[in-house]
């Protein structure tokens, strides 16, 4: 992986974990996660004039990328209502790369060196081992982390699908800026079904959120999907989460949460293997 990508990709995990923070830091998590996604519409509606559209192999892969996207940004929102950001975030962003590099070595004919392989899943295991953190009140808290679990998954997916996609489309902005009108488009007919007035509220007390939470989470992946056509997915999969740093700052620092001796050492694995996935190979 080059400089240049990483960077990239380390820049797009500290918006990922920005706008995460104002979803979960807000009273109405659920109004701020649909104002989130309806604020991609401006940006890609920005950037879609000046890029060719993706290439039509590629379209099958940008239909199953907007259904999943939709299913993570839903169970995101439930697993935000029941735990903390510096609970959830860890888990839901650290069991997607060893699921991705899973998949793409067994399937996709990837072939990682034991050098980035070792990287992988220091990261994975500093993200995953805030399993073990406990509750302000001391408990485990298991609705939380099976939701942030279910989570991982579709985060998994999604990275999958819209990295083959993006490559397959011949274009990155492309490929996402027409992904995320379509994933804004599902989220608002699912927030009129699912709680009628809700994009009225949106409108009302929403809009710093739809403006700037919006925008920091189009700038976030659209910075992936391009690093997607420019390293293996695993890869940069794995460096992305290592967002969970930036969210256990911002949850300790901005929404008070917790600092245990359990989240210092599962940072600073997460930062060991950032670190040796930079000079891998």
């Amino acid at each position: 992986m080059s400089d240049i990508v990483m960077l990239v990709v380390l820049g797009a995990a500290l918006l990922h974990a920005t706008w995460n923070a104002i979803v979960k830091g807000g009273h109405d998590k659920q109004l701020n996660m649909v104002a989130v996604v309806l604020g991609h519409v401006l940006p890609a509606a920005l950037v879609l004039p000046f890029v060719p559209p993706p290439a039509v192999e590629s379209w099958p892969w940008l239909a199953g990328g907007i259904v999943l996207h939709v299913a993570y940004q839903l169970f995101l929102v439930r697993a935000y209502q029941s735990g903390d950001l510096s609970q959830v975030y860890p888990i839901a962003r650290g069991s997607a790369p060893l699921l991705v590099t899973l998949v793409s070595v067994l399937f996709l004919g990837v072939v990682l060196g034991n050098a980035e392989l070792l990287a992988i899943l220091l990261i994975a295991a500093g993200i995953l081992s805030i399993c073990l953190v406990r509750e302000q009140s001391g408990s485990f808290n298991r609705n939380a982390a099976t939701l942030a679990l279910a989570t991982g998954g579709f985060i998994a997916g999604y990275s999958l699908v819209d990295g083959i996609g993006a490559r397959l489309a011949g274009t990155a902005l492309g490929f996402y800026g027409w992904l995320a009108i379509g994933n804004a488009g599902v989220m608002f007919f699912a927030a009129q079904t699912l709680r009628p007035g809700l994009l009225t509220d949106v409108m009302r007390s929403g809009k710093v959120v739809f403006l700037f939470g919006g925008s920091a989470s189009f700038l976030a992946y659209a910075l992936v999907i391009w690093a997607f056509t420019q390293a293996p997915i695993a890869l940069v999969t794995a460096l992305r989460e290592a967002s969970i740093v930036f969210a256990l700052l911002i949850g300790v620092v901005h929404l008070k949460e917790r600092l245990s001796l359990m989240k210092v050492l599962s940072t600073f694995t997460t930062l060991c293997g950032v670190a040796m996935l930079r000079f891998a190979r």
